[in-house]
C-alpha cells in the first residue's frame, strides 16, 4: 500500500503539463514589492510571465483575468536560501536521499543531478508560498552542523555512500538553484553555485577530530586547486606533485580560488566564525555563512568582511557546546550591524513553511519588518545570483508572486494563490492528494485499493 501511494504521487506530479501564462490583474491588494515601500492598496498585472505593472493607480487591462484580493497581501514568491528540497524525500530512508555524496567525491558532487522534479514535497513547499530554493548538499558522515542539524541527526547514518567506509569527505559538494513550477521537467535554474564545507565540530570530525586540522586541510585543498589550475597539462601527463584531492574535486574548487564561486560554510561558534573570516581573507575567497548561531557576538566583523549569512531564528537553545550563545535576536543584531541576512526554515522537508514564520519570529525579536520580508525573498535571490529576475516585485521581473490572505509573517495567514512565471500553481501537495483520494465515495473496493 505504501509503495502504491508513493508511486501514485510521483505519477501525478510527473504527468502534470505546464500551463500557459495569461494576463492576470490582482486588485485591491496590499503590495509588498520588497525593493521599495509598500503600496497600501493597489493592482499588480502579470502578463506573459512577467510583472507588467503595479501601483495604486494601475487598472486591469482589457481581457485580463481579474482577481479581487479583498485586502489581501501580495509579495514576491518566497525563496528558501538552503534546503535539500527535490534532492531528498524521507530523512530516515537512505534510498530516498540524494543530498550528500559518498566517499568517491567531495567538492565535485553536483547536487543539480539529484533534483527530482516529481518530488511530492514540491507541492507542500508551494502551498507555503515558496516558489524557489537553493539546494545545498550535506556533509556526508560528518554529523552535527547546520546542514544536517535540522534533519534530526540522520545525515551521518543515511547519506554516507552505500557501503562506503573511511573518513567522511572534507567538502559536501556543489549547490544548485531551482524554481518550483508545476509540470516542468527541468527545475534547475543554476548549478555549481557554491561549494559546501563545515567548520566547528562537524568540520573537525571530517578532518579527523580537530578544528585546527580542518582549517589546514581546507587551505591545503585550495592551494592544490590553484596549482592544478596553473598546471593542468602537466597534471594530465603525470608531471606534477601528488594532490590531496581527485581531478574532479580539484576542478570543482578552481572557481572557488578564482573568486567566481563562494564557499558555503556551515559554522556556529563565534570563534569558528572568526576562523572562517580569517580563512576567506587569507585565501582571498568568497564565503557565505550558514548557521552562525553565535553570529551576533562577531556581527561587526562579519559586516566589515561583507559576508552574507543564512540563519534560523528559532535556533535559540544551547543544543551543543558550539551553540551555547544562541539567542532569538541573532538575526536582528546581525542586520543592525550591517550584515545581509537570509532566513531559513527547517531543512526538514515537511517544514519548509517555517521560513516565513521564522521571519515573523525575528520581527518579534527586533528585526524590522521590511528586512524580514527581504530575508525570505530578495536577500536569498541576491545570495544566489537570481535578483535580476526574481526576489522582488518590479516591472519586467519574472512573475513569481504570492497572494496571501493576510500578513505573510502571521501564523493565521496562508497563500490563497501562488504564481510562478505568471502561471497559477495547483494546490497539489501529497497531503491534499491523499485527502482527495480517501474522501472519494465508496466504490465497493477496500479502502486500500480505491
Amino acid at each position: 500500500m505504501i509503495r502504491s501511494i508513493l508511486l501514485a504521487g510521483v505519477a501525478c506530479a510527473a504527468l502534470a503539463a505546464p500551463a500557459v501564462a495569461q494576463t492576470i490583474a490582482i486588485t485591491n491588494a496590499r503590495i509588498e514589492p520588497v525593493s521599495g515601500p509598500a503600496i497600501p492598496s493597489g493592482t499588480i498585472v502579470l502578463k506573459d510571465g512577467k510583472i507588467a505593472a503595479l501601483g495604486p493607480q494601475v487598472t486591469a487591462p482589457a481581457g485580463a483575468t481579474v482577481i479581487d484580493a479583498k485586502g489581501g497581501v501580495v509579495t514576491p514568491g518566497l525563496i528558501a536560501p538552503s534546503s535539500n528540497l527535490t534532492a531528498s524525500e524521507i530523512s530516515g530512508v537512505r534510498e530516498t536521499r540524494d543530498d550528500g555524496t559518498g566517499s568517491a567525491l567531495s567538492a565535485a558532487f553536483d547536487i543539480s543531478y539529484s533534483v527530482n522534479p516529481a518530488s511530492p514535497k514540491i507541492g507542500l513547499a508551494r502551498d507555503g508560498g515558496i516558489t524557489a530554493s537553493a539546494v545545498t548538499p550535506v556533509l556526508s558522515g560528518a554529523g552535527g552542523g547546520a546542514h544536517d542539524h535540522a534533519d534530526d541527526g540522520v545525515v551521518e547514518e543515511m547519506t554516507a555512500g552505500a557501503g562506503g567506509s573511511g573518513d567522511p569527505p572534507l567538502f559536501g559538494g556543489q549547490a544548485a538553484f531551482v524554481r518550483l513550477q508545476a509540470g516542468d521537467s527541468d527545475l534547475v535554474e543554476g548549478s555549481r553555485l557554491a561549494v559546501t564545507v563545515s567548520l566547528g565540530e562537524s568540520g573537525a570530525r571530517a578532518a579527523g577530530g580537530s578544528r585546527g586540522a580542518s582549517i589546514v586541510l581546507i587551505k591545503s585543498a585550495l592551494e592544490d586547486a590553484r596549482a592544478f589550475a596553473r598546471n593542468r597539462a602537466a597534471f594530465e601527463q603525470g608531471a606534477t606533485r601528488d594532490y590531496g584531492l581527485s581531478r574532479l574535486d580539484l576542478q570543482a574548487l578552481v572557481p572557488v580560488v578564482q573568486g567566481k564561486t563562494p564557499l558555503l560554510i556551515s559554522v556556529h561558534r563565534a570563534s569558528d566564525i572568526r576562523l572562517a573570516l580569517k580563512l576567506a581573507a587569507e585565501e582571498k575567497v568568497r564565503i557565505i555563512l550558514e548557521g552562525a548561531e553565535e553570529g551576533w557576538v562577531v556581527a561587526a566583523e562579519i559586516a566589515k568582511a561583507g559576508v552574507p549569512v543564512i540563519v534560523d531564528p528559532q535556533a535559540d537553545l544551547p543544543e551543543s557546546f558550539e551553540t551555547i550563545g544562541s539567542r532569538l535576536d541573532n538575526a536582528a543584531r546581525l542586520q543592525a550591524a550591517g550584515v545581509k541576512v537570509s532566513i531559513n526554515g527547517s531543512r526538514d522537508l515537511a517544514n519548509l513553511r517555517q521560513e516565513r514564520l521564522n521571519a515573523g519570529l525575528a520581527v518579534a525579536n527586533g528585526l524590522p519588518y521590511a528586512e524580514a520580508l527581504a530575508a525570505i525573498t530578495l536577500n536569498p535571490a541576491r545570495l544566489w545570483g537570481q535578483a535580476d529576475r526574481i526576489g522582488s516585485l518590479e516591472v519586467g521581473k519574472v512573475a513569481d508572486v504570492v497572494l496571501w490572505t493576510g500578513d505573510p509573517l502571521e501564523t493565521t495567514s496562508w497563500p490563497e494563490k501562488v504564481f510562478i512565471g505568471g502561471v497559477e500553481q495547483p494546490k497539489d501537495s501529497r497531503q491534499t492528494q491523499l485527502r482527495d483520494r480517501y474522501a472519494a465515495p465508496d466504490n465497493g473496493l477496500p479502502i486500500a485499493y480505491r
